[in-house]
């Protein structure tokens, strides 16, 4: 790949390295010669990043041309967003305690240079800011009341960078530019660079070991440089053509921020951060499913109960759930008035509104996943046992699952396959699971799943690799589609 520095001045990057040439912001915007280059990554250190100024038009452009902006345009605007701030500030907040604990003034400002700082101390502090906000040079203010808090955040030129940093900066840069990424190590022929976000550590994670290893292997089969990352390369996301979330997804997470700035650097997304938004919160799924006909148990929102209004609506047993939740947590089996009055406090405690539901007994729930609106599997997933759900939390802390039953698509129900099919058109066209019982004759919608489970020997039991090549070559497929889009 092709990398330039463009600058608004000649003068502004007086740095030597190897392999990089420096282009004035004048000429990288109006030359037509640079909107027809391909594969090029633009490190964007013009004097300034105000809108509609030349940085602005730098990154914006450079999007536009399907080239890799450094910074990108997200990240200039979320530099500038008092919410993003914050919600940095409480994710630095440790890590600031320590790296700051030894200074006796009440502010301090921290410049960052391709994610190092001259401290040895402050380090970790400037990667993470880096990973948060990825900008070649960067100051960050911090204040101490209570505690060490982030104030701001902004990208500096580097006629900001004092002299006596100069070949620090210099130093930095060159380790930046020249640094082997993990797929260069091996030489393949992939047009596309997926990124795939996985914590091995992950308790409950969506993908073994196993089939994150098929996923990577049908990835560079279809077409993709596959590269697996963590939750410290955030600041990479721009570095790549698509990212498939294989860590358990929240709104208030890691996952979620990697998904929007994913999504907002252009790369495909699965799961996409609306997928997310909608299948994490059971009050959209509910008013969703109502609003489309999807069968599904009785169920009431609502901001209180009592013991006669849930007899009336729903009756006894009855099951509450927190909106926010997933793999079973917040969700509770009330066999009377006195279970619903204690569990219904500790829910109201977290939100402010919460689900009753029909208490629906079976044996197993069917799980239909499905990928761009087609079926791709189906199982049943057995109750844990002696368990009223498919997974129990022990008193030790630890869970049990009930059995994964794959089952051909021609011995599934018609009707599963068809109200599956209507609940993921309610979210959209990416990777669900969706889960649904039969009681009797009826068979009803439970749940959509963003970033459902797929581990090796349960849910590839069947289609075995083809259904890591129909994942991976669909999000190719979406790929191609949208470079083709960029271009016309």
């Amino acid at each position: 790949m092709k990398k330039i520095v463009v600058v608004s001045r000649p003068s502004d990057w007086p740095l030597r390295i190897p392999g990089i040439e420096v282009v004035s912001g004048r000429d990288y915007l109006v030359d037509p010669e640079w909107a027809g280059v391909r594969n090029l990554r633009a490190y964007n250190l013009c004097r300034s990043y105000r809108y509609q100024c030349e940085g602005y038009y730098v990154s914006l452009l450079a999007s536009a041309r399907g080239h890799r902006p450094f910074p990108g345009l997200m990240t200039v605007l979320d530099m500038k967003s008092r919410a993003i701030v914050r919600t940095a500030d409480e994710e630095l907040e440790q890590l600031a305690a320590r790296s700051l604990s030894h200074l006796k003034t009440d502010r301090f400002e921290l410049s960052v240079y391709f994610g190092r700082n001259t401290a040895q101390r402050h380090e970790r502090l400037a990667r993470k800011l880096f990973n948060l906000f990825p900008a070649p040079l960067l100051r960050a203010s911090f204040a101490r009341s209570d505690r060490w808090r982030l104030t701001s955040v902004t990208p500096i030129g580097f006629r900001d960078v004092p002299e006596s940093h100069h070949s620090f900066v210099q130093e930095a840069a060159t380790a930046y530019f020249t640094r082997p990424h993990a797929r260069d190590v091996k030489r393949r022929q992939g047009r596309y660079d997926l990124a795939i976000l996985a914590d091995p550590d992950e308790e409950l994670a969506p993908s073994d070991a196993k089939a994150l290893a098929r996923f990577r292997a049908a990835g560079e089969k279809v077409g993709f440089n596959v590269e697996m990352i963590r939750r410290e390369d955030y600041g990479r996301i721009s570095e790549f053509d698509a990212l498939f979330l294989r860590e358990t997804t929240y709104v208030n997470h890691h996952t979620f921020r990697f998904a929007q700035r994913a999504e907002a650097e252009g790369l495909v997304v699965v799961d996409d951060p609306t997928s997310i938004l909608r299948c994490t919160n059971k009050v959209f799924l509910a008013e969703a499913f109502e609003r489309a006909g999807v069968p599904m148990p009785k169920t009431w929102i609502t901001d209180h109960v009592t013991a006669e209004e849930v007899e009336r609506r729903i009756g006894f047993p009855c099951v509450l759930k927190l909106p926010d939740s997933s793999f079973s947590q917040g969700v509770v089996k009330c066999a009377d008035a006195a279970s619903l009055e204690r569990e219904a406090a500790q829910i109201l405690d977290e939100s402010d509104l919460l689900i009753v539901q029909e208490y629906t007994p079976s044996d197993f729930d069917w799980r239909v996943g499905l990928f761009r609106g087609e079926v791709l599997y189906v199982c049943r997933y057995h109750m844990s046992g002696g368990h009223w759900q498919i997974v129990q939390k022990t008193k030790t802390g630890r869970y049990r699952y009930g059995k994964v039953e794959p089952v051909p698509l021609d011995e599934v129900p018609k009707s599963v396959i068809r109200f599956a099919k209507l609940a993921a058109g309610t979210i959209g066209d990416g990777l669900y699971g969706v889960d649904l019982k039969q009681v009797g004759r009826r068979v009803l919608v439970m749940e959509v799943n963003d970033n459902p489970n797929l581990d090796a020997g349960c849910e590839d039991a069947l289609l075995k690799d083809e259904l890591y090549l129909k994942i991976m070559g669909g999000l190719l497929t979406s790929v191609e589609q949208g470079k083709q889009r960029s271009v016309r």
